[in-house]
């Protein structure tokens, strides 16, 4: 007898409080993409990808005209993002959020365009490290950009919402939580917002920083297969750190008068590489394991049967460029590797298939650079940090998949490294002659010597530049250069003449 497989998305009917009002909404898995990669694949190439693997929902980062005109007919519904340094423009100038609307939403949307369902508002803008920075932007920029989507005739169609970090409420309980006394006021005054839009609450939440922040934080906590640390919390009782999480915002939402707030989780996962517990296994074992909790449709115990209305994992692809602050492990959260090829077996769905790989990817040709073993590598330490500053070798540090090569493997992985990021240009390979070409592939183990991928810059949208225009001033000036910036203009004195290609 044929297996019986649901798609990817394997949607929940589940009941949810609008205000008054008691909707069906579909629960589904989706998924981030973002892009802050050294080694990109075409944006068509990724699309293909979700469509292959059945991913009905995807999270950008940003409104990128490449990304948006790939997802272009597929279907797809899209939550796109504004920076975070864009909400000052957007705060104080109705003409600003009308241009980003135009030129972000408006123009993509329509039929045969592209299914965009929510516009992400800043980026965890309420974060304890921004120190207050974005805060008062916030609600004034919510207000500008609803009206623009009503004079698009959009209002409805497109939500506004606003990624927040877990650290923008807190308890030692679940039942306890609440909103950090500094944001009480402007919670109070978002989720009246988003409630009376219909709009959900999007919160990013991440075990895993729990677990790599915390020596005494009980691992199999971590995870969703029994824990010997389960936390009692009156009557309730918690068997892993997602739920806990999860029930302490439904309890801070309970406080300010919300605590049937539909609530979406924008970002979770689990990074595969670059610090110990960042491992396949691990990975495998979270993704997984939520996956299955989410659409087994059990909920929490402060909201039983009803689970979260979607989940974004984070994220689609590794990102080799991104930031280190936080940790070396943040450029590996990708289910898939750099160039869509799937880390580990994965169901994305209750009884769907594994992951399938992306398909038709253009790689460079099979050869590598490695440190030539007949010459003294013992004045290697400056090529070494110069080739490490450019590329990624964050595989080497303590904990990684590459942290066990030895002295040698390490120069050759970072020689490597900058080598494909150059496209394999034969004078990258130089390091004042301690480097070779060689074609035999130097990988060993679960340690990857990465081969590139060929330029696949996608057309996207062109744009009209001209020069001796009227100077732009203030936030004004830097939303139409971040406008221009995303497609492909970086000139100084350009305008707003921008132009389909």
């Amino acid at each position: 007898m044929a297996e019986t497989h649901l798609p990817s998305t394997t949607l929940l009917c589940i009941f949810v409080l609008f205000g008054s009002a008691l909707v069906v909404v579909e629960s589904a898995i989706g998924v981030n993409w973002g892009t802050v990669s050294l080694h990109k694949l075409s944006p068509s190439t990724v699309v293909d990808l979700l469509r292959e693997n059945n991913i009905k929902k995807v999270k950008l980062f940003d409104a990128d005209p490449g990304a948006l005109r790939a997802l272009m007919g597929s279907g797809i519904e899209v939550m796109v993002g504004i920076p975070n340094e864009l909400l000052a423009v957007l705060s104080t100038s109705t003409t600003a959020s009308d241009l980003w609307v135009g030129q972000n939403v408006s123009r993509f949307m329509g039929k045969a365009g592209v299914n965009i369902k929510y516009i992400a508002v800043g980026n965890e803008p309420f974060l304890t490290t921004y120190s207050g920075q974005f805060q008062s932007y916030i609600i004034p920029a919510l207000m500008n950009l609803q009206q623009s989507l009503a004079r698009g005739n959009l209002e409805g169609t497109v939500k506004l919402v606003v990624p927040c970090n877990a650290d923008a409420y807190e308890s030692s309980l679940p039942s306890q939580g609440a909103f950090r006394p500094e944001l009480t006021q402007i919670m109070t005054q978002l989720v009246s917002f988003l409630n009376s839009n219909d709009s959900p609450f999007v919160v990013n939440i991440y075990p895993f920083l729990s677990l790599y922040g915390n020596t005494d934080f009980p691992q199999d906590y971590a995870f969703f297969e029994g824990t010997n640390h389960p936390v009692a919390d009156g009557t309730n009782v918690y068997y892993n750190a997602f739920d806990g999480n999860f029930d302490t915002l439904v309890a801070a939402l309970s406080k300010i008068g919300y605590g049937q707030m539909p609530i979406v989780i924008g970002e979770v996962g689990w990074p595969t590489d670059g610090a110990i517990s960042a491992n396949l296994t691990a990975a495998k074992a979270f993704n997984q394991g939520l996956i299955y909790h989410i659409l087994s449709n059990k909920g929490t115990p402060l909201r039983p049967a009803v689970p979260p209305m979607d989940i974004y994992l984070f994220s689609l692809l590794d990102e080799g460029a991104k930031n280190v602050l936080p940790g070396t492990f943040e450029r590996h959260w990708g289910i898939f590797s750099f160039d869509g090829q799937a880390k580990y077996q994965l169901k994305l769905g209750l009884g769907g298939g594994l992951l399938k790989n992306a398909k038709d990817v253009q790689y460079l040709p099979s050869r590598w650079c490695v440190a030539d073993p007949s010459r003294d590598l013992s004045g290697v330490a400056n090529h070494f940090r110069l080739a490490c500053s450019v590329a990624d070798c964050t595989t080497l540090n303590y904990g990684g998949s590459c942290n066990e090569i030895g002295a040698k493997g390490n120069i050759s992985y970072a020689f490597n490294s900058y080598y494909q990021l150059q496209k394999q240009n034969s004078q990258s390979c130089d390091f004042d002659g301690l480097g070779m070409v060689t074609f035999l592939d130097p990988s060993v183990g679960d340690c990857r010597f990465l081969v590139g991928v060929t330029d696949s810059n996608s057309p996207g949208f062109g744009l009209y530049c001209r020069w001796g225009s009227p100077p732009l001033k203030g936030h004004m000036k830097s939303l139409i250069h971040h406008l221009f910036r995303r497609h492909g203009c970086t000139q100084k004195g350009i305008t707003h003449s921008i132009i389909n290609g």
